[in-house]
């Protein structure tokens, strides 16, 4: 039996997944801090694949953005 992902939505606090077997899946957003920093477009702009969840924009080439970098000091 094979399971896909039907439907991504979320809330305030969690990301909720539909699973074609009728199983909702909640997870918190703390989790996952760059959704949770996300706007609410941004969030819903997922791509749903047999290998996931794929949200391009928030990771293409911006780095870590969940750590603060340090910045050198200046003389």
């Amino acid at each position: 039996m094979s399971v896909s992902l039907m439907t991504v939505r979320f809330d305030e606090h969690m990301m909720w997944v539909d699973l074609s077997d009728g199983r909702t899946l909640g997870v918190p957003l703390a989790w996952f801090p760059r959704l949770l920093h996300a706007t609410p477009a941004a969030r819903e702009k997922v791509e749903l694949s047999r290998a996931g969840l794929h949200w391009e924009d928030l990771i293409a080439g911006r780095g870590d953005a969940t750590k603060r970098r340090e910045r050198a000091a200046s003389a």
